[in-house]
Formats: structure tokens, C-alpha cells, sequence
């Protein structure tokens, strides 16, 4: 993993924090944007449940900013731009919350952030927006996100096709910022060492009928189908439809189709080998540590996101407390001081020792759920993805794409 290099503009910034004033007891208020219902509404609640989970354990530790009590207030968005815009306006500026974790989907995050998180000031730390552009984003250092980018999974997608032998496809990609940016980012690589896109063709997402893309897609000649997509939404209808079809033998997805819901109306044997990607769980102490924290609080470890959402909210938490006080200002600075090197290692659960070590004026460096959160220059991290393979109805991780 890189360790980003502190500016100088980062240090001078550091060097205010570590004597901030002491923390006065002042209650917090962060918020929480995704889709909690539409296309991805079968993976929310798991990922609503890790970002909980670190709110409840600040609280069980004391609190923070000298007692005061941390609150997670959570807002709709659907999984759409427009619906971030206004569920993102309504946190910022009616709730006043003081952060946001989210969005879920990119396009809510994008909408959310260009319409009030940026001119508001708001640091957004998303666990789930995986497409490229948002490491582009014109942010002011207000957007980050806990999981990699899908200019890396889609790299290793392509990768793990071609060393299967699977040396044509045919693509099929939500049309929306998530599927664009995956789809790009596969067929680079992919055709970069030497596959072949059969046909490469953007589908409008909610739609009931599918079976003229899919007429498309099987007269490429290719017997392998990839879909980027939502499971609850355009993936699971395309899939079904194509499993109608009889076209096709292989059939791959991103992360957007890892849900219970790809399997309503489908006879799960006839998804037996159906090949997924997604960001994986990080192998370490943290991880570790946060598996055991996960269980005896009865959260799934291993649902989709859930450690990404569990540090996003930790890290603003941390980066609260580092700030000194309920200001948004200056909270960007923080969060990267608090994941960063140096410093004294926390590890998940580990509030109170952050706390100590925050007042003592030290430095410290937050090791996640999801590993190292050292955010590069565009607030991305790096990260792993894993295969997952559906067996008997059920996603089996098989491990780290290399």
C-alpha cells in the first residue's frame, strides 16, 4: 500500500490540529445518503449496519468531543443523482449534519456532493461508489470513498477472464455512471491483452423487457455474457431473460449483482459457476479484529460494504475528534491525519485509545476493516478484489484476484 506524502499545505494544517484547543462536550451529528431503497435496496442494510455499528461503539466508549453523544441520521436517495441532490441538501441543510457517510451508488454521491456537500463544506466518505470518475471529481478535498476505484476492478475482471481462457465476451452496461465507468475500464484491459468485446452495448436501467438487447448481444456470436449492473434492478431481469434465452453458457457480473435478489424468479441451478467480482474483505489484524467486533454485535462481517461503511463512519468520527469540535471546516485535514502515517496504530474498536492519544497531541494512523485507508490525492484508496462463484444458490468467495 502507498502512504500519501503530507504536503506542506497538509502539514501546516497538521501542525494547527495537534494543539487544537480541547475538545468541549458537544454532541455530533453525521449523516447517512444511499440507496436504501431501488436497485440496490438488498445491500443497504448491511452496509447501514457497519456504519451504525461504529457510531454505537464511540458511544459505548465515552463518546466524543469530552462526552458528547455521536448520531447517524440516514436519508434515501434511491440510487440516483437526483434523489442525492435532495436527500444530500436536506442532511447538509436542514439536518445540519456535520459529515456524510455515502453515498452508495456514484451517481447519488456526485449529485449529492456537486449540490450541496461541496458548496457546504461537507467531507463525504463513500464506502460503495466504485466508478472512475469520481477521482476526477472537482471536490475541494471533500470526497473520499473507502473502497477502490472500478478502474481497478474492471482491470482485474479482465484479468481473471483471459487467465480462464474466456477470451471473448459480450458486455452489456447500466447506462448511468457506475456501468459506464466499469464497462471502460474492463474493455481497456481486456482487449489490452487480447480479448475480444463481441458487443458492447449500454442498457437503460427499470426497464421490463430486455430481450432486444439480449437478440443484440447473442447474434455477436459470443457465448459469454457479462453484465454490469444491479442485482435488484436491470442486472437480475437481463439475467432471468437470458437464462430464457438459452443463449449463452457463461455469464459474468461486477459487484452491483452480489445480492439475494438476483435470484428472485430464477432457478438458482441454472446459475451454478456464474462468475462475480467484487471488492474484498482485507486480510490482517484489523480485519480481524473487526470480524470478532462484527459478530458480537450480530452484523454480517462479510456483507457487501459493510466494513467500507464501518470505517467511513469511524474515520469521521476519529476525524471529529482530531478537528476539536463540530466545525465542518478543517474536518478534511483531519481525515487525513488520522489515516495516515505516521502515527500510533488503531485498529477497529479501538475509540477509546484514539481519544487518549488524540488529547495527548499524537499522532495516530487508522488501520480499517477494509486495511489501510491512506487516501492518495483524490481521496481514493487501494484496495483488493476477490472472485466470487455462485454455488448451490449462494455466492462463495474462491479469494484475491492477483
Amino acid at each position: 500500500m502507498r502512504h500519501i506524502k503530507k504536503s506542506l499545505t497538509l502539514a501546516v494544517a497538521a501542525s494547527v490540529l495537534s494543539v487544537a484547543a480541547p475538545a468541549l462536550a458537544q454532541d455530533a451529528t453525521i449523516g447517512f445518503l444511499g440507496g436504501l431503497t431501488g436497485p440496490i435496496e438488498s445491500m443497504a442494510p448491511g452496509i447501514v449496519a457497519g456504519a451504525q455499528m461504529a457510531v454505537d461503539q464511540v458511544n459505548a466508549q465515552g463518546g466524543l468531543l469530552d462526552g458528547g453523544t455521536l448520531s447517524m441520521i440516514t436519508a434515501d436517495s434511491a440510487c440516483d443523482a437526483t434523489g442525492g441532490a435532495n436527500a444530500a441538501d436536506r442532511l447538509i441543510n436542514s439536518d445540519n449534519v456535520t459529515a456524510i457517510v455515502g453515498g452508495l451508488c456514484t451517481g447519488e454521491t456526485v449529485g449529492g456532493a456537486q449540490s450541496a456537500g461541496i458548496p457546504g463544506g461537507v467531507v463525504m466518505v463513500s464506502p460503495a461508489s466504485t466508478a472512475p470518475s469520481l477521482t476526477t471529481l472537482d471536490d475541494n478535498d471533500l470526497v473520499f470513498r473507502t473502497t477502490p476505484s472500478d478502474a481497478f476492478q474492471g482491470t482485474k475482471m479482465a484479468d481473471l477472464l483471459l487467465a480462464k481462457g474466456i477470451n471473448d465476451v459480450a458486455l452489456t452496461y447500466v447506462n448511468n455512471d457506475y456501468g459506464a465507468g466499469f464497462a471502460n475500464a474492463f474493455v481497456t484491459a481486456y482487449e489490452a491483452g487480447g480479448g475480444s468485446v463481441m458487443a458492447n452495448l449500454a442498457h437503460e436501467d427499470l426497464k421490463a423487457d430486455y430481450r432486444a438487447e439480449l437478440g443484440t448481444l447473442a447474434s455477436s456470436g459470443s457465448m459469454n455474457l457479462v453484465v454490469l449492473a444491479y442485482a435488484s434492478s436491470s442486472g437480475q431481469t437481463l439475467l432471468r431473460q437470458a437464462l430464457e434465452s438459452g443463449n449463452f453458457e457463461t455469464y459474468v457480473g461486477g459487484d452491483g449483482m452480489v445480492g439475494d435478489d438476483l435470484f428472485t424468479g430464477v432457478d438458482a441451478s441454472a446459475l451454478e459457476g456464474m462468475i462475480v467480482t467484487r471488492a474484498g474483505a482485507y486480510e490482517g489484524q484489523s480485519a480481524d479484529v473487526f470480524g470478532q467486533l462484527a459478530g458480537e454485535a450480530g452484523i454480517d462481517a462479510g456483507a457487501i460494504y459493510a466494513p467500507q461503511a464501518y470505517d467511513a463512519a469511524f474515520m469521521l468520527a476519529l476525524a471529529i475528534e482530531k478537528n476539536g469540535s463540530t466545525d465542518r471546516a478543517g474536518l478534511s485535514a483531519a481525515l487525513r491525519e488520522i489515516s495516515t502515517a505516521p502515527g500510533e496504530t488503531i485498529l477497529p474498536g479501538e475509540w477509546e485509545k484514539a481519544k487518549e492519544l488524540i488529547a495527548a497531541g499524537q499522532d495516530i494512523d487508522y488501520e480499517g476493516a477494509g486495511g489501510n485507508m491512506d487516501f492518495d490525492e483524490a481521496g481514493d484508496i487501494e484496495g483488493v478484489i476477490v472472485e466470487l462463484v455462485i454455488q448451490d444458490g449462494a455466492f462463495v468467495e474462491i479469494g484475491v484476484i492477483e
